[in-house]
């Protein structure tokens, strides 16, 4: 899908294109292109002059491979975006493009952002460019305002995050926590860590890319002070993940204490259930004795009474295990 995005009274404007010739029609300041197939890749060479790598979307990590800029003039930024899906969380990588210098192409003061799938903050940025004016103003603003709101993002999933710790908290120190119960928090806790743990690498791509755009001069002054605030918010949303891996860690270790403790009272019904079979074991094993001459073996009452001293031996010590609060 390929869609332009233009300025009018100060709002952006979205146009969908689909072939060749309706790229003239338009001067725009940013053009979407989301999984683009060969023929809008083709298209935007064409016109612009704009050669989208092959390697665009690649996972490089290095800085050198994702933050540079060509001979020509063109600045590459390659970033991560969070997607909070309930079913699969994820990061979308995303490469942009800005011609700052090289008057001879069309792609001047244009930015190209190429990824595989639509983005969340994509969306959000579209749709407060729309309703208030003024908002963007170039192909740089809009870049720096995708990172503002991708912080922002961020921040509501950290939020929603700790939300769903304070459930999970409740169940927990309920104080009757059963196995079943101890595995369905312990899910909830181990997908909220994971996410977690996306949300802060995330932040962390996202200041890199900020700092990048910094050092490269691109900003006026303006922009710059804004790359600033970004930065901050970021500082913040890395104290909070900090702050929210510490939670995780004291509702998983309390989810565990729980099932230690289930674990415990099972084994201690069986070590009491044993101590107290102990007596009658002794007590039939010593009338099991094939002895000539043992005193009992003419007794007409004999077998009651090793039933009665067996079932005796057994009564006394559940009686007192129990008067001890050990069988609780």
């Amino acid at each position: 899908m390929l869609n332009i995005f233009t300025l009018a009274n100060g709002r952006l404007v979205q146009e969908e294109i689909e072939a060749l010739e309706e790229l003239s029609k338009f001067q725009p300041i940013w053009v979407d292109l989301e999984s683009p197939t060969l023929e809008e890749k083709r298209w935007i060479k064409q016109y612009y002059g704009l050669s989208i790598p092959e390697d665009a979307m690649d996972e490089d990590i290095e800085e050198s491979a994702r933050f540079y800029e060509e001979d020509n003039g063109e600045l590459h930024i390659r970033s991560d975006f969070l997607i909070d899906d309930a079913e699969n969380p994820r990061s979308v990588r995303v490469a942009f493009i800005l011609n700052q210098h090289n008057t001879e192409l069309r792609s001047r003061g244009v930015l190209f952002s190429i990824h595989d799938e639509d983005v969340p903050v994509f969306r959000l940025v579209r749709m407060r460019a729309r309703r208030a004016p003024g908002l963007i103003e170039d192909a740089k603003e809009v870049l720096l305002k995708l990172f503002d709101a991708d912080a922002e993002y961020s921040a509501d999933t950290l939020e929603n995050i700790y939300d769903e710790l304070e459930n999970a908290g409740k169940k927990v120190l309920s104080g009757n926590v059963s196995d079943e119960l101890a595995g369905e928090v312990l899910g909830l806790i181990a997908r909220q860590e994971d996410l977690n743990g996306r949300i802060r690498r995330n932040v962390m791509d996202t200041r890199r890319a900020v700092s990048f755009m910094m050092r490269s001069r691109m900003l006026n002054a303006e922009q710059f002070e804004e790359a600033r605030q970004i930065l901050r918010d970021i500082e913040s949303l890395d104290n909070h993940t900090a702050f929210l891996f510490d939670k995780i860690n004291f509702l998983m270790d309390a989810t565990v204490g729980f099932i230690n403790i289930n674990q415990n009272k099972t084994i201690k019904i069986f070590s009491v259930a044993s101590v107290a079979l102990l007596p009658p074991t002794l007590i039939a094993s010593v009338y099991g004795m094939n002895f000539k001459f043992m005193p009992e073996l003419d007794l007409t009452y004999g077998y009651a009474y090793a039933i009665v001293l067996m079932a005796a031996s057994a009564l006394v010590p559940m009686w007192y295990f129990r008067r001890r609060g050990w069988l609780k």
